[in-house]
């Protein structure tokens, strides 16, 4: 009969300490770190709340209210709501806010891709890049003021398109035209910035990727598909999802077509410009709980575009 002799009590101890070490998965550094986590996150997390939630949270609350943002509030539960959907107005405040953001956007895009692989073998790109990113640091309404001194009917287009034998010129700034001309200056506006993203995210990709696509005889086209696309999606996707952002809070410009005593034309009108002239209406009782809504609704399509992207446009990461 063979007798179990019993582990040391150090060789016991040091088992047990490794089972608590094991047990908990923690080293020392990482339980550090996680000490760490909410001092430094906590003020970061309380201004989201205070700037953003909170205000959103009111908005909502807002929205299911007549009010006029001076006397008492009357119920009107997801009427406000019903109102939108009615309301034609706002069918085109919304068809434009999407146009803008599909169109508008896949037009930004291809641009920018095209300046990328036009700048990316220029020499001087560096100056190029600055160039095109400075409308960036303008504000828009100084994109629409130009506008609309070079598209005035007295303008230097028209001017030039006289001289050149066109009798009768475009009327850039129509109602007709006026939403066409803020797409293209969003357009304009918008292009240097996401060009200067794509190409940061270019200039990361080694060189030799290319050397040895050109050495396999691939064309122009194929180098963008199979060594700039998929090695650049990351900045693009999340460039995707900026413009989805930006494109939804076009205000400005839509505001500037108009004139001090007019409103811009309904044609022309984003969901951004719905709010706005539902709340600080020219000549009628403001309606703060028809804005809300609109906002809120604003707010829905800007996170289902966004998660839409993000799972669409989710790939595995490529190590270079």
């Amino acid at each position: 009969m063979t007798a179990t002799v019993p582990a040391p009590a150090r060789t016991r101890g040091s088992r047990a300490g490794a089972s608590r070490r094991s047990g908990t998965g923690r080293d020392p550094l990482e339980r550090q770190q996680r000490r760490l986590f909410w001092p430094f996150a906590a003020p970061a997390l309380l201004f989201y709340t205070v700037l953003f939630l909170v205000p959103i949270a009111y908005s909502a609350y807002i929205s299911l209210y007549k009010w006029d943002g001076m006397g008492e509030k009357t119920w009107k539960g997801f009427g406000n709501y019903q109102t939108l959907i009615d309301d034609p107005t706002f069918h085109t405040s919304l068809e434009n806010t999407l146009t803008i953001l599909v169109v508008g956007g896949l037009v930004t895009f291809a641009i920018a891709f095209a300046l990328t692989l036009a700048l990316r073998e220029m020499w001087g790109r560096m100056f190029a890049r600055s160039a095109l990113f400075f409308p960036c640091l303008v504000n828009a309404m100084v994109f629409g003021a130009s506008a609309g001194f070079i598209f005035h009917p007295s303008g230097p287009v028209n001017t030039a398109l006289r001289w050149a034998g066109v009798d009768d010129p475009p009327k850039w700034l129509s109602t007709d035209n006026s939403f066409s001309m803020i797409t293209a200056i969003v357009i304009w506006s918008a292009t240097g910035y996401y060009t200067t993203i794509i190409m940061a995210a270019v200039d990361q990709i080694p060189p030799y990727l290319y050397e040895a696509a050109e050495l396999e005889g691939a064309s122009a086209w194929g180098k963008f598909r199979h060594i700039t696309l998929p090695l650049s999606w990351d900045v693009v996707s999340v460039c995707a999802v900026l413009w989805t952002v930006s494109s939804v809070k076009i205000f400005e410009i839509v505001l500037l077509f108009g004139t001090a005593n007019t409103n811009p034309s309904v044609k022309s009108w984003t969901t951004a410009m719905y709010v706005y002239q539902s709340a600080f209406p020219q000549s009628a009782v403001p309606k703060l709980g028809l804005a809300a809504a609109a906002a809120i609704v604003s707010l829905l399509m800007v996170a289902v575009f966004t998660l839409a992207l993000r799972r669409l446009m989710r790939r595995d990461p490529i190590q270079f």
